[in-house]
């Protein structure tokens, strides 16, 4: 009898109907729940039917019925609506159901196709009957009886919701050709223009995200960008239908979906009026500070939370692709680590989160930042794109974990920067100035380095010249640090922030010669790298140099810069000077000889010898 209340063959029913529609006649469904078991805020199992058995998934707003025991393992349901999918690179299926209800609670063991029930090796036939909770009764109508009834008491978004059948983003792959989803839009990206062999266009994206927290991004390309640029009002739910999906490229994946989705100019978007937007909780996958060095200069986005250590005041920065000035603000942040890192803040981030980060800078906020794109300036920085989310003092775990450590110690704690290279990598990734030792003679002897692309080393070297009458400094922006020209009458004018200052400061801009045991070579040293390498700012050296004696002080300090032990990491790019290529070595960090390191580095030179 256990047997007869599944419905015969239904896996072979299901996957012979994959999507069926509201049109559909299916015999009725009951399957068998084996291997329950949780898979985030869903459920897998395997949907039997006595003789055969298919991978399956319940939806999320059925968790509760599982949690209260009316859905069991061994227990019976009845499949209302489904989706059959195919397993990627696999010839499997499984079985996505998007409507269910109990028949009957778990039963003592599993039911076999011939009525049989194995118990520890012992077939027994018959058993007790199952009481079967009975599907409820339905008067007798016609389609068009019920159609007629249902857009006579509904709202337009209602009605096309029961006449069309919407499906979970979590059951769309590329393989299905008619579907609609019910979503809304929970980030717009700005509409962007592009150049390629093709010509001109536009492009924009939005991420859209369904009831049960799923998330999906639609891209829309230049007619059906313009078309629905102004339709997508963020926070708005929509109806979509008539798109078409296709494996994510990772480089510009910004949700956690293996898939995402093109609208072009045919697709059909609706507007459903008076619902609530599905806002989901902001989700994080923290990576702390020492292990951002993977990272760097990759596709992948990273989330982190820092307690603010300084926020600087806003810039204006001017694009190179359309020369249109935007607002910038770096913030600097730590976390248990003791290691600090830059963020630069963008656009709407830089003035408003960014001015309330200023406002509340001396009680030290925790900041909690999704999607950060990590470079390397400085060694590792952190910079927001478009789509990047930014919580102040946000009440999470990790957040309130940070804040007790900072409280207690973290304080008064010693901090590093992590892209200063003042201690060699392990595991962190990070490419410091202990990674890719190389000798000069290996850069000065290979004049095509750095001409397809720069090439970073490091060395270990001496400064051995530094010319004192070459222009060491220019006079700087105290806003933006570019260069600034003496304006009419008095003052600086910055050409960058396009205002004019009573005051600038002077950067440095120097060459030195550097060299090793195997030869030298001039290289382009910068402000931050300079200031390390003569022991004072520009403008302390410039005070020093209007000073007049026999044993002049300016110098005598270039020579005390001199002979002193460093390691340098250095980019080699090729610069064109009268139609001829040179080669050009810019030292990007300088940091002094760690010798209990370098004893080390000599160990495993020794070993490898030897090996």
């Amino acid at each position: 009898m256990a047997a007869k209340s599944l419905t015969h063959d239904a896996v072979s029913t299901l996957i012979a109907n994959p999507s069926p529609n509201s049109s559909s006649v299916l015999p009725e469904i009951v399957v068998q729940v084996l291997d329950l078991k949780p898979s985030g805020n869903r459920y897998m199992f395997n949907a039997s039917d006595g003789t055969k058995k298919l991978r399956a998934i319940l939806p999320s707003n059925v968790s509760s019925e599982v949690h209260s025991g009316s859905i069991q393992n061994l227990g019976l349901i009845r499949i209302l609506d489904y989706t059959v999918n195919d397993i990627p690179n696999k010839s499997e299926k499984y079985l996505i159901v998007t409507s269910c209800e109990p028949v009957s609670p778990a039963l003592e063991m599993e039911i076999r196709s011939d009525g049989s029930r194995d118990e520890g090796g012992v077939k027994s036939e018959g058993g007790a009957g199952i009481l079967l909770k009975p599907k409820q009764e339905v008067v007798t109508k016609s389609a068009v009886q019920i159609l007629h009834e249902q857009r006579g008491n509904s709202a337009p978004a209602a009605r096309m919701a029961m006449t069309r059948r919407v499906r979970p983003l979590v059951s769309l792959n590329p393989y299905q050709g008619n579907w609609t989803i019910k979503v809304s839009v929970t980030s717009k990206g700005n509409m962007r223009t592009y150049r390629n062999a093709r010509g001109e266009g536009c492009v924009f994206n939005v991420e859209l995200t369904d009831e049960e927290g799923t998330q999906i991004q639609a891209t829309m390309f230049n007619d059906a960008a313009r078309k629905f640029f102004d339709k997508f009002v963020l926070g708005k739910v929509y109806y979509i239908s008539k798109g078409t999906l296709k494996v994510a490229n990772k480089q510009f994946k910004t949700v956690q979906n293996e898939y995402e989705m093109t609208l072009n100019e045919s697709s059909e978007v609706e507007e459903v009026a008076g619902e609530a937007s599905f806002v989901p909780e902001t989700k994080f996958n923290f990576v702390q500070i020492d292990q951002l060095g993977p990272f760097v200069n990759k596709l992948e986005l990273v989330d982190v939370v820092g307690v603010v250590k300084n926020v600087s005041s806003t810039m204006s920065i001017r694009r190179k692709s359309d020369n249109e000035s935007i607002p910038k603000r770096d913030i600097t942040i730590a976390d248990e680590t003791k290691k600090t890192v830059v963020v630069s803040l963008w656009n709407d981030l830089a003035t408003n989160t960014g001015q309330e980060l200023l406002d509340i800078a001396d009680s030290s906020p925790i900041v909690a930042i999704k999607s950060l794109r990590v470079g390397d300036f400085q060694g590792v920085s952190l910079s927001t794109i478009s789509r990047s989310v930014v919580l102040i003092n946000p009440d999470i775990p990790e957040a309130r974990r940070l804040r007790s450590w900072y409280d207690l110690e973290g304080k008064d704690a010693a901090m590093d920067s992590v892209g200063s290279g003042s201690s060699p990598t392990s595991n962190t990734g990070i490419r410091s100035v202990y990674s890719d030792r190389v000798s000069l003679s290996h850069i000065t002897s290979n004049p095509s380095l750095g001409d397809v692309k720069p090439e970073v080393f490091s060395i270990r070297g001496y400064i051995s010249f530094v010319k004192p009458d070459q222009a060491m400094w220019y006079r700087a922006c105290k806003t933006c640090n570019k260069k600034v020209t003496e304006s009419i009458g008095s003052g600086y004018w910055c050409e960058g922030c396009q205002k004019s200052d009573e005051q600038c400061r002077l950067r440095y801009i120097m060459v030195a010669k550097v060299c090793d045991a195997s030869g030298e070579a001039f290289v382009s040293v910068f402000n931050d790298e300079a200031e390390k390498i003569v022991g004072c700012p520009a403008d302390e050296l410039d005070d020093l140099k209007s000073q007049e004696g026999e044993d002049n002080p300016y110098q005598l300090k270039l020579k005390q810069a001199t002979w002193v032990p460093h390691v340098f990491r250095v980019s080699v790019t090729q610069n064109e000077y009268n139609n001829e290529k040179r080669q050009r070595i810019t030292a990007r960090a300088v940091v002094p000889v760690d010798f209990a390191a370098e004893s080390r580095i000599m160990l495993e030179y020794i070993s490898k010898m030897r090996s």
